[in-house]
């Protein structure tokens, strides 16, 4: 399903947007590669002194690249349901008002809930649906009134299963910038490390590089699954390779 959201949703005039909370990021010096005058190599510190530690939250649009963050020291539903509304406001905002079609509306909805064991109940009453949000299973993610909260503003969450945060490709851009902004650093206290992926994400924006989800590493799996196992003679082939005998009086 998720999958589907990522190759699927452009094309369904969908915004695809995931959103994760990167961290706790420490304020002691992070190993890493810096520039440095030749000749004068990066100095650490050897003492090993806890100035506190910072939380990112993310929100990345992988069709363009786009990303929107906020520092934070601590990632409780009241920190984080309150910003992830006012910037889904934002990119609601921005996007184009489809017309009005209540069947047309809830048939889209029902489409992301389609093999779920646990579906989430959907109103009566439902908008146009204009953004999927790929998020973690997390227990402050499904608080109802956050998850009401989105229903009614054409949001649809699609949560990862457990053990399966690679399928949010927000993971891969707080990489990104978690080794842009602290790596062979040495921040001193939390809000220099929120200042630190702020600038870096300033940046990124400036020339964003878009994320497709697969490549040819999902090929290479997609082959796997496929393989087939060719039978002389004609075009046919077989899932799985058929046993052969050889000697004198055995079967074939």
């Amino acid at each position: 399903m998720i999958e589907d959201a990522y190759t699927l949703g452009a094309s369904l005039g969908l915004a695809v947007w995931c959103e994760d909370e990167a961290g706790p990021f420490q304020a002691v010096p992070h190993p890493g590669t810096s520039w440095e005058p030749e000749g004068h190599p990066v100095h650490q510190p050897h003492e090993y002194i806890r100035n506190g530690t910072a939380k990112v939250l993310t929100l990345f649009r992988p069709t363009d690249g786009h990303v929107r963050i906020e520092g934070a020291t601590s990632v409780t539903n009241a920190v984080l349901h309150p910003w992830m509304k006012r910037e889904l406001a934002a990119i609601l905002a921005a996007l184009p008002t489809p017309p009005p079609t209540a069947e047309a509306s809830r048939a889209a909805w029902e489409r992301w809930q389609i093999g779920l064991t646990a579906p989430i109940t959907l109103p009566d009453e439902l908008p146009a649906l204009r953004v999927l949000l790929v998020l973690d299973n997390l227990a402050g993610h499904k608080t109802p009134a956050f998850v009401l909260w989105l229903l009614a503003h054409g949001v649809m969450p699609l949560y990862t299963p457990v053990s399966g945060s690679w399928l949010n490709m927000a993971e891969s851009i707080q990489r990104v910038l978690k080794r842009r902004a602290l790596d062979g650093a040495h921040p001193t206290d939390p809000d220099d490390i929120i200042a630190r992926f702020k600038s870096v994400a300033g940046h990124w924006n400036r020339n964003p590089t878009p994320f497709v989800w697969g490549g040819k590493r999902a090929a290479r799996r997609k082959r796997e699954r496929e393989r087939r196992h060719a039978v002389g003679g004609s075009g046919a082939c077989t899932r799985r390779p058929i046993r052969r005998r050889y000697g004198y009086n055995r079967g074939k």
